[in-house]
């Protein structure tokens, strides 16, 4: 949920308080805007961060912050293509483009 004009730096500023940062990547394609992957040095910085910055109100939107989990990630993708296949099988079955 970041805005999609927020800098690199200023991300260092505001995660950086929490810890040392090995690595910040922003999103920019159309579907990965307003996001970015920040990593730590330390997991327990990483903690820190998320449980202060989760509902944060930074340039005037509030922050979503989660740690990273990959299965997850993947278990969602897949249901979503089971969905987007469902939704296609309906609109056939009803005659709908």
């Amino acid at each position: 949920s970041l805005p999609f004009t927020v800098s690199t730096n200023e991300l260092f500023s505001l995660f950086g308080a929490y810890g040392s940062i090995r690595q910040i990547r922003q999103g920019i394609a159309s579907n990965t805007k307003g996001t970015a992957f920040v990593v730590y040095d330390d997991v327990m910085d990483a903690k820190a961060a998320c449980d202060k910055l989760n509902g944060f109100n930074f340039q005037n939107r509030y922050l979503v912050v989660l740690y990273h989990q990959p299965e997850k990630m993947a278990k969602a993708q897949a249901d979503l293509a089971e969905r987007q296949e469902n939704l296609e099988k309906l609109k056939r079955e009803h005659g709908i483009d």
